[in-house]
């Protein structure tokens, strides 16, 4: 009675307050259970299939059954919950609706959405969003991060009979061993399943600084990296109970997590530090002129922005930890937030002899996402080859969709080529944001063109305008820079707080766009893809950016 009850608590669809007691009628088809609530009192009357029951309990969060049979052959084998795999078992079923697929994680939970752990999750007025992981959107509308009820799978011992087929998610199971040649994979628990076709979509791991893994266990305790639900959790509470915390790094995790505990810094006595080695925030993405915008945008939320800060250590020191700076600074705090990059989960790469990638890690695959015979790979975890700009490994949710989806396809005979640019974006909370395609990089050569921004210029805007809630492709005094140099200096702007309002910036090589950044403009992706995909040489990117309508009001 109490497994079951913890089971549909965790479900998220009862939120239960109190539990008094319990009544279980078990009949020949049905399982009634009558529910007596007290804070506030309230009745639930729920009847539910066998199977149903034990799809309950394996909700997330929740542990699944111990008598689970593992199926011991799947046609579909996806290793990894995340987007990717997610998005695969979707274009499958899509294109094969009786498609037998399980996926298996590592993770207590069933595939969710990433980006409003660092995003929209922080900004809730919920005080048990937390446990509900429910954030409303910026176009007011509420879901959770979850993509599906754990109504939509089925359970993994019942795939092998489905007669319509189904998708199954073995969670808590880590593949530890890949038989390329025998078509088959070994769990951490020593079990076998076998395999027609196989994605790998195996994802990342947080980086962590040398010198915080060489400090010691007291430091370890006190530092967090950033990836996971738990992870949230955590750092949601951990914030509520000391009095500084410190983001080590300025990139696109560091910065929004910077932003997001800034705003809580007065409500909560909290002193927030954000330290990262370059100049600016971003600074490896945004040409130097708009890092140091940002930069002072994300101190206007509350922050204690050190750049140029290169860690030394870190020490425990009086329950405090100490991180010194290579120049001699000292910085106090209670708490470390490393967030300095990820790598590419790559460990069944040995047991299965694939390539993987010396120059950008990740498993190396063609254009067709293919890494060997059955066997493909998507998400963070893939090194494909774009047949527009080269060579490539992206770490952003729309690719995750994008070639989770395309990898999906391919599994079931679509031999497609990526070529699809998929897209990422960042907010520093709901008024400034932007979408990005391509090559980002601060190394390029840049050509902005910029405007004065409107109310509707923002992120909040954007989608309440669109009705979107999550980003994803998958779903007026301008000035510019002329001619294009190796290291393109600021646009000749006032130095007003509005100054980059919104605008786009071009990267070039060799005089030609590989990357573009829409800041603060949004809903015009399509147009920055086919300018990417013409791959022509522009004499004069003003005209270009006016194909953006950057000074409609």
């Amino acid at each position: 009675v109490q497994y079951v009850c913890r089971s549909v608590s965790q479900s998220g669809q009862l939120p239960l307050v109190h539990l008094s007691w319990v009544l279980m009628i078990i009949q020949d088809h049905a399982l009634t259970v009558s529910l007596f609530c007290f804070l506030p009192f309230s009745f639930f009357s729920l009847s539910l299939s066998r199977a149903r029951c034990r799809s309950l309990m394996q909700t997330p969060g929740g542990p699944a059954p111990a008598s689970l049979k593992v199926p011991s052959h799947t046609p579909y084998l996806l290793i990894g919950g995340g987007t990717a795999s997610f998005a695969a078992a979707r274009s499958i079923r899509a294109r094969d609706p009786g498609a037998k697929v399980l996926i298996v994680t590592d993770e207590p939970d069933p595939p969710y959405m990433r980006p409003p752990l660092s995003k929209e999750l922080w900004f809730s007025n919920d005080p048990s969003v937390t446990e509900t992981l429910r954030f409303k959107q910026w176009n007011g509308k509420e879901r959770s991060i979850y993509f599906q009820p754990p109504s939509f799978y089925i359970n993994a011992e019942e795939l092998d009979g489905a007669e319509n087929g189904g998708v199954a998610v073995l969670t808590g199971k880590k593949v530890v061993h890949m038989d390329v040649r025998g078509n088959k994979i070994k769990l951490d628990d020593d079990t076998e399943i076998s395999y027609d076709k196989c994605l790998i979509a195996t994802g990342g791991v947080p980086r962590n600084l040398q010198v915080i893994e060489r400090a010691g266990e007291e430091v370890m305790k006190k530092t967090t990296l950033f990836r996971k639900i738990e992870d949230f959790k955590s750092l949601d509470k951990v914030s509520r109970n000391i009095k500084s915390i410190t983001i080590i790094g300025g990139g696109f995790l560091g910065s929004e997590l910077a932003c997001a505990l800034g705003r809580r810094s007065t409500e909560y006595d909290l002193e927030v530090v954000q330290m990262f080695p370059e100049k600016g925030n971003m600074g490896k993405v945004l040409p130097e002129y708009l890092s140091n915008w940002t930069t002072e945008k994300v101190k206007s939320e509350g922050v204690k922005v050190i750049s140029e800060a290169l860690v030394k250590s870190v020490v425990c020191k009086d329950d405090k930890l100490e991180i010194k700076l290579k120049d001699g600074r000292l910085v106090k705090t209670d708490h470390i937030v490393a967030a300095v990059g990820l790598e590419p989960n790559v460990d069944l790469a040995k047991s299965a002899g694939l390539e993987v990638d010396s120059d950008f890690g990740g498993f190396r695959v063609n254009a067709e996402l293919q890494a060997r015979s059955n066997i493909w790979v998507a998400g963070d975890a893939a090194c494909f080859y774009d047949i527009r700009l080269g060579r490539r490994r992206v770490e952003h949710h729309d690719h995750a969709v994008v070639s989770g989806r395309l990898a999906g396809e391919n599994m079931t005979g679509a031999n497609k080529p990526y070529w699809h640019q998929s897209m990422f974006w960042s907010d520093l909370g709901p008024d400034v944001g932007y979408e990005a395609i391509g090559i980002v990089d601060s190394s390029l050569p840049t050509v902005g063109v910029f405007a004065k921004a409107t109310a509707k210029d923002t992120p909040k805007a954007a989608t309440e305008k669109s009705g979107t809630g999550i980003r994803s492709e998958s779903e007026t005094e301008d000035t510019a820079i002329s001619p294009v140099a190796s290291l393109t200096p600021a646009p000749n702007v006032g130095q007003h707080k509005d100054e980059y309002g919104k605008g786009v910036i071009f990267y070039l090589r060799d005089k030609v766009v590989v990357g573009i950044i829409l800041w603060n403009v949004f809903n015009r992706m399509p147009i920055a893809r086919k300018i990417i995909k013409d791959g022509e040489e522009h004499a004069d990117l003003n005209e270009v950016a006016k194909l953006f309508n950057i000074h409609d009001d």
